[in-house]
Parts: structure tokens; C-alpha cells; sequence
């Protein structure tokens, strides 16, 4: 099938907005965007992605244009311009996923509000939409979540669970949904070796039987019952934390769990539980104790925050294009010693005072970057466990440290293969050594410039290339960005709202 080209689906799109009687700023505003970028769209001036497409139709509820099979979707880089304004944090994709996940212990009506429309979501939607469940996006970001009383385990989509390392996560609240089922192997980034055991001794202190055949996990449930049980993770992961909770939100009796992760994905999960009437204690900590209801049948509305891991990549853009630019709903619990990092290295930064997030317990900030004359700090850079440097936010240091004086190392001990990527920094003009598959050093100051470079298969290593790509000097070209769109919802389009010339193309 022949693919339309910008200038045609702009005329559709204008004709798509006239029927509905809406302005430009109208449409910009359901879209979370400027009437600037309305108008470029519809001027066929802006190629727009699939994803981009999926989210007019369901806005307009009609098909815009039939497109043929996917495309690989690229970015074209104006780079070495000076941004400016502000830009708000979108929510939180780690949150959005768990409290997919988490809507299956609930019998009545979920209902997520301005959750982030990304492909990741999109995966874990396709998951529950082929089990039955009903799911309907609701003024373009709000999902309406219906499950049916008994879930069709046996036709689940298997090739949208393969795609995202998120399908684990539905261990949990199925714990005891049928007395045998199959659950696809866990996909996503490549990061190297990434274990499943820590889920699995986590979820067998319930009685969760899981044994691993041939593309798949084979699931053996365990019995009911009301027993008390204190464990202690042997990992403080995320993922590991939220799959335990939900084991233990829809078991009778109470659960402790020690070591557990206090991130802030995981206290968003804890709240909407908590609405769903689940008793937790110790929010914010790592233990935790839970007393579980067995059957819960509640109307809820949820908002989940801010997501201080795209709150650092919009940071990142500010510092590394040496600009002023506001970041607003950043959340500062999760953000403090990233922002603390920065001040050392010098960078200038204004800090808001507080305010709550949607969610009534979250609590945000707005950051504005300064021009900064920044220097590598004098200790190394790593990630620790939340309260510490988040592991999330630690690739985005690769990219300000080569805008520093001297010479920063970078220590990522969480993944094996995540550092090597960091090298196609050198790509665009950045001196990065790799030392070994955890540690690199960053020289700088650096003389970006503009290069073709594809996006290697993890998603923040891909996002630290676009960020570099608007420092760097000419045009540039990031190839293939699907990962991107993994876990950010119109990255390009909002960092076009600040002053940033990034276009969309396709082959």
C-alpha cells in the first residue's frame, strides 16, 4: 500500500478537527502540545509517527488515514540551537505499567487518568485487551479499565507480551486467577542478563509454582489461604517489590516485606491500592506490611505522577544546550540528589517551591536551568537504590558530563551491556572511554556535532543520543526510534515547544 504523504494527512487532519468544530488550541491542549505544532502537522510540514496517528483517531473516534505495514520511524536534528521556556513532566510510564498490571485485581471500573500513551502501555493494553478485558481510552489519555469475571488466559496476545520486559509483572495479580496457566517469556530492552529469579523467590513464599518451558513460563497456582508471611527480598528491584505487593493486596492475611523497593513507581501502585481499600503500612520505606483483600470489587480513579526520569531528560536538554528552560512538575523526592549532583558539577539551577501532584501525595517542583559553566565532579557518578542517584537517570550524566571541564567517570554496576551503548556518544563528537561493561569515562568539554547514528536497543542510552543530537552543531539523524517511543510520549514534538527543530521521516 502506497504511504500517504505528510501533506495528506495534514488536509485529513484539518478536515478531522472542522468536523469537530475544534480550534487548533483545542486540539493542542487534548494533545498536550502547542497550536504551533497543530498548525505544522497540518500544513504537512511535521511527518507524523504511527503513534501519533493512533492518538488523533482515538481523539476524533474516526479513522484518519490507512497506513500499510509499519515503517521504521526516524529523527532529522537541527542541532547547536538555543532553547528556551517551559515544559511539563508527562506521567510516569514505570507507574502507568504496574498500575495496568494492578487493575486486574480489581472487579469494578479503573479508570487511569493522563496516562502516558506510550508504546510500552500500548503493549500491556494489547495483553489485556486479547484476555478480555475491556479497555478504553477516554479524552486521549485517560484509559478506562473493565475486567471480565473469569480472564481468557489461553488467547493472550503473545507477541505484544514478548515486546515488553513488563509482562512478568502480571505474575502478581494472577496469582491465584486459574489453577494453571502460560505466561510469554519477558521481551524490552536489551541490557544484557536480567534475571527472573528474584520474582520467582518472591512469589514463591505465596506458593506460586512457575517452571520455564520452551518460550514460555508454565504457572501452577497455589492454594488459597489466609496466613500471615513475612519475607525479605534478596533484590531491592522495582519490578520484583510491585509483583509482591500485588501477590499480597488480594491475599487474605498480612504480608511483610523487608528490603523491599521504595521507589516512586512503586508508591504510586501502593496508593492506588490503598483506594482500592488495601491496608499498607510503611509507604516510602523498605518494609512494608500489607493486609490484602480477597475480593475487591471498587469504582476508582487514579492520577498517576510525574516521571522524574523524563523530568531528568527535559533537565538534560536545558544544561547540555546551555539554555534556560523550566521543567514544571518534576518530582523532588525522586530528583534530589541528581539536582544536588549537578550543583556540584556547577550547574545553576532555580527550584520552585512545593506543590502536591494530582495524586495528593506526590510532591513536585519546577526547575529551571541556567547557562552553567560546568566541571567533571571530583568521585565518580553511580546509581544507588531510591533514596539514591536514580538507575534510570544515570545515562543522562554521560551526556552533561561531555559538556564539563575534565574528566567523569561514569559507573553503571546494575547492567551489563547499558555502558557500551554510551560510546556512540563518540558519534557525535563526545570522547567517551569504555573501560569495561560498568564503567566508562567521559572527557570534556566536548564540540558536538551533528551524525547519523541508530538507536541502540535501550531506551535511555537511545534518549541520551537525541538529547546530545540538539547540542551538536549541523544536522543529525537518529534512526529507528520505536525504543524511544517505548517510553516517551511525544519527546520530540515537546522538546519543538521549547525551541528545539526535530522533524519525523520515514523511508
Amino acid at each position: 500500500m502506497t504511504q500517504p504523504t505528510a501533506e495528506h494527512v495534514g488536509l485529513l487532519l484539518r478536515d478531522a478537527r472542522s468536523e469537530k468544530g475544534w480550534t487548533q488550541g483545542q486540539l493542542a491542549s487534548e494533545l498536550g502540545t502547542s497550536q504551533s505544532a497543530i498548525a505544522r502537522m497540518e500544513q504537512g510540514k511535521q511527518n507524523l509517527s504511527l503513534r501519533m496517528i493512533e492518538r488523533l483517531e482515538s481523539i476524533f473516534g474516526r479513522t484518519i488515514v490507512k497506513v500499510g505495514k509499519r515503517q521504521m520511524t526516524h529523527l532529522r536534528v537541527e542541532g547547536g540551537r538555543t532553547l528556551s521556556g517551559s515544559v511539563d513532566v508527562n506521567s510516569s510510564k514505570n507507574a502507568g505499567v504496574a498500575l495496568l498490571c494492578a487493575s486486574l485485581i480489581n472487579r469494578g471500573t479503573t479508570t487511569l487518568r493522563r496516562l502516558a500513551r506510550i508504546e510500552e502501555v500500548n503493549r500491556i493494553v494489547e495483553v489485556l485487551t486479547s484476555i478480555g478485558v475491556e479497555c478504553t481510552w477516554l479524552n486521549g489519555n485517560d484509559l478506562r479499565i473493565r475486567r471480565p469475571e473469569i480472564l481468557d488466559l489461553a488467547s493472550m496476545d503473545v507477541e505484544a507480551a514478548r515486546r515488553t520486559r513488563s509482562v512478568i509483572m502480571l505474575l502478581g495479580p494472577l496469582l491465584d486467577e486459574a489453577a494453571s496457566y502460560q505466561l510469554p517469556y519477558a521481551g524490552g530492552c536489551d541490557l544484557g542478563t536480567r534475571t527472573v529469579e528474584p520474582h520467582m523467590q518472591a512469589l514463591r513464599q505465596f506458593g506460586l509454582s512457575v517452571e520455564a518451558k520452551s518460550g514460555f513460563y508454565s504457572v501452577q497456582a497455589p492454594p488459597a489461604d489466609a496466613d500471615h508471611r513475612t519475607f525479605v527480598l534478596t533484590e531491592r528491584g522495582d519490578t520484583v517489590t510491585e509483583n509482591a505487593i500485588m501477590a499480597a493486596a488480594h491475599r487474605s492475611g498480612t504480608t511483610v516485606i523487608r528490603n523491599a523497593s521504595p521507589n516512586y513507581m512503586v508508591q504510586d501502585l501502593c496508593f492506588y491500592l490503598q483506594g482500592l481499600g488495601v491496608v499498607i503500612d510503611g509507604i516510602g520505606t523498605t518494609t512494608l506490611k500489607i493486609t490484602g483483600r480477597p475480593a475487591i470489587d471498587v469504582d476508582i480513579e487514579y492520577f498517576p505522577s510525574e516521571d522524574p526520569i523524563e523530568a531528568m531528560s527535559l533537565i538534560t536538554a536545558g544544561i547540555v544546550t546551555n539554555s534556560e528552560v523550566t521543567v514544571c512538575r518534576v518530582p523532588i523526592e525522586f530528583m534530589e540528589i541528581e539536582l544536588a549532583t549537578l550543583e556540584q558539577m556547577g550547574q545553576q539551577l532555580d527550584i520552585s517551591g512545593e506543590y502536591f501532584a494530582r495524586n495528593g501525595r506526590t510532591r513536585l517542583v519546577d526547575v529551571t536551568t541556567k547557562p552553567s559553566r560546568l566541571r567533571a565532579p571530583e568521585d565518580k557518578i553511580h546509581p544507588m537504590p531510591f533514596p539514591g542517584l536514580n538507575i534510570d537517570n544515570l545515562p543522562f550524566f554521560a551526556v552533561i558530563a561531555g559538556n564539563a571541564e575534565g574528566q567523569t567517570m561514569i559507573h553503571d554496576w546494575v547492567y551489563e551491556n547499558r555502558a557500551i551503548y554510551l560510546t556512540e556518544l563518540n558519534k557525535l563528537g563526545a570522547q567517551v572511554q569504555l573501560l569495561d561493561p560498568h564503567r566508562i569515562y567521559v572527557n570534556g568539554p566536548t564540540k558536538w556535532r551533528g551524525a547519523e547514528v541508530g538507536c541502540p536497543p535501550a531506551l535511555r542510552p537511545a534518549a541520551c543520543l537525541l538529547l546530545a543530537m540538539l547540542a551538536a552543531r549541523g544536522t543529525s539523524e537518529l534512526r529507528n526510534i520505536y525504543v524511544i517511543e517505548r517510553g516517551y510520549e511525544d519527546l520530540a514534538e515537546r522538546l519543538n515547544t521549547i525551541g528545539a527543530k526535530i522533524e519525523y521521516f520515514q523511508d
